[in-house]
């Protein structure tokens, strides 16, 4: 493959050691891709000046002002800021997703999608295309029935895992798992023991607690519950966000309540109680806004599992 790229002048040889070196790899469909290896750059690059905090600090920070959070093409860490302000226009787009209630007007939208990109000079690979169906895998979820799940292959792959060795170990499969937290109840208080054996000031000794939480979240993964669609559009004006988040039993918590359409925020901190207690607080201070505001109807978003299906069809009502 290599050979055949060099005669057509897509790669070239070097020996220039500013060069990121480029590897062919075989993806699951058995076809070849190049790919640029930055880990050698990426070891001397300085993290991204644009780094933000946590989403709880975030709201604390930024009260009501407003925030853009751009999305960028992964693998070289520096890119989009070598040149100024380009993280306000330069984006990437690698899969697209395309909804409906019928899979005739899945398709329709699909097959004008497919024109605008072939006519302004996109190469589509035919074997990418896929559906209308009603389930599908989307970014690494699955998605069936507008919910997202987390993919069998993902479950299989986490709950096949043996308990860690080393801190490298431990951080490699927390960051496994932290992808799916939103599908996981109580997944802070289930993980905090695991999160200090990553400390530094902490010499790594896995225990009986550890093996405990362990055991556990593998468990949560395996009977994850599917989480239900965004419910969003034109006539939902009284919409409220609710994280809340805390460092564990009688340690402080925070609870942060925002409306990027009314630009309202709050934000509330104490000590004592549990997880629970924090997402219930975030669940009052929405409930108080809405009373302020004289709202006749409330929308209320929380990343809590627990509290969605707690609230579940009072949101109908």
């Amino acid at each position: 493959m290599i050979c055949e790229l060099e005669t057509q002048g897509v790669v070239s040889k070097t020996h220039s050691p500013f060069n990121s070196p480029i590897w062919p790899v075989c993806n699951s469909d058995r076809k070849w891709r190049l790919t640029v290896d930055y880990r050698a750059l990426n070891e001397v690059t300085p993290q991204l000046s644009a780094a933000v905090p946590d989403m709880l600090e975030l709201q604390y920070e930024l009260e009501s002002k407003a925030a853009k959070c751009p999305t960028i093409c992964h693998g070289l860490i520096q890119a989009a800021l070598e040149k100024d302000e380009a993280l306000e226009h330069l984006q990437y787009i690698d899969d697209i997703i395309v909804w409906g209630n019928m899979a005739m007007e899945v398709f329709e939208k699909g097959e004008k999608i497919i024109q605008i990109l072939l006519e302004a000079g996109f190469a589509i690979k035919k074997s990418k295309v896929k559906g209308p169906a009603r389930e599908i895998q989307f970014l690494g979820v699955k998605w069936q029935d507008g919910r997202c799940q987390i993919p069998t292959g993902v479950i299989n792959k986490i709950t096949a895992m043996s308990p860690p060795s080393s801190k490298k170990e431990t951080q490699a499969f927390l960051g496994t798992i932290g992808f799916w937290r939103m599908h996981i109840p109580e997944y802070s208080q289930i993980v905090s023991p695991l999160y200090l054996v990553t400390h530094k000031k902490n010499d790594f000794h896995w225990g009986p607690e550890h093996q405990q939480a362990f055991a556990q979240i593998k468990q949560e993964i395996a009977h994850a519950v599917a989480l239900g669609p965004v419910r969003t559009g034109p006539k939902r004006k009284n919409v409220l966000y609710s994280a809340a988040g805390n460092n564990g039993m009688n340690r402080k918590w925070k609870t942060a309540v925002w409306s990027p359409t009314r630009q309202v925020v709050q934000a509330t901190e104490g000590e004592g109680g549990s997880s629970q207690l924090a997402e219930l607080k975030a669940v009052q201070l929405a409930l108080d806004i809405a009373e302020r505001e004289k709202w006749p109807k409330l929308y209320l978003y929380t990343d809590s599992w627990m509290v969605a299906n707690a609230l579940w069809g009072w949101l109908e009502e």
